[in-house]
């Protein structure tokens, strides 16, 4: 049996959010299938950084249940396509270029770069 079909990836505002507290997002994460769900490498350094060393324990776990995507050449280079059209920082211009690569959904909270009207990858999940 192979494995399931991803059909998002997870943008760190999301996990931010759950972490912080934020019941929409907790109630997205527990509604959402791990096995169909990404983070990038980008997501993974980004909560690892703003985390204390206690915490750690607690959020890999989390981190893990998600399969990770990484940045490669092609990735990289749409990226860099992206970010001179849009703007972007770098950071969101890997995210919507890993999302656009993988044909996946880019679930984000980030409405002013990525307003679903504008872009069919994005999903906005929930808002503050």
């Amino acid at each position: 049996m192979g494995f399931p079909m991803i059909e998002r990836l997870l943008d760190s505002v999301i996990l931010i959010d759950h972490l912080n507290g934020i019941e929409k997002a907790t109630q997205f994460i527990l509604e959402i299938e791990p096995q169909q769900t990404a983070i990038s490498v980008i997501t993974r350094a980004e909560i690892l950084t703003g985390i204390e060393e206690k915490d750690k324990t607690k959020i890999i776990p989390l981190l893990d249940q998600y399969q990770l995507l990484i940045v490669d050449e092609p990735i990289a280079d749409l990226a860099a396509e992206l970010r001179r059209e849009h703007g972007w920082k770098l950071p969101d211009a890997f995210q919507a270029a890993i999302a656009q690569h993988h044909k996946i959904i880019l679930t984000t909270r980030n409405l002013k770069d990525f307003d679903p009207s504008k872009h069919d990858f994005v999903e906005i999940p929930y808002e503050l």
